[in-house]
């Protein structure tokens, strides 16, 4: 199970979040691919990119594999789902339960 307080931390990076867009949107890329998607927005070394990566490996959010001479990275979104379910989800529900009651109000006040 993954520790919230990586997956937080990890989250917490505009460039970590970045990457995992990138990796939402075509998983399996190497480190080259996502430095191109990188130095796009901002100015970072491979190093640099490579330093986040690896916090996102931590966090669990990222898988790595190797493929001959290159490694691929896949998007893991588990943790993140694990989040939302634990933090997001049961602070929405009462919130959700009273617009339904206000719209089945409204929709038998008009019946």
């Amino acid at each position: 199970m993954p520790d919230d307080d990586l997956v937080f931390k990890a989250l917490a990076d505009g460039t970590r979040r970045l990457l995992l867009d990138a990796l939402f949107e075509r998983d399996g890329r190497s480190l080259s691919e996502l430095e191109e998607v990188v130095t796009g927005h901002t100015e970072m070394s491979r190093f640099g990119v490579a330093k986040h990566l690896r916090v996102l490996e931590q966090a669990d959010l990222v898988i790595s594999r190797k493929a001959g001479r290159e490694k691929h990275h896949y998007l893991n979104p588990v943790p993140i789902r694990m989040i939302h379910d634990r933090w997001i989800d049961k602070y929405t529900e009462g919130r959700i339960r009273a617009l339904i009651d206000v719209k089945e109000r409204a929709e038998k006040d008009d019946g």
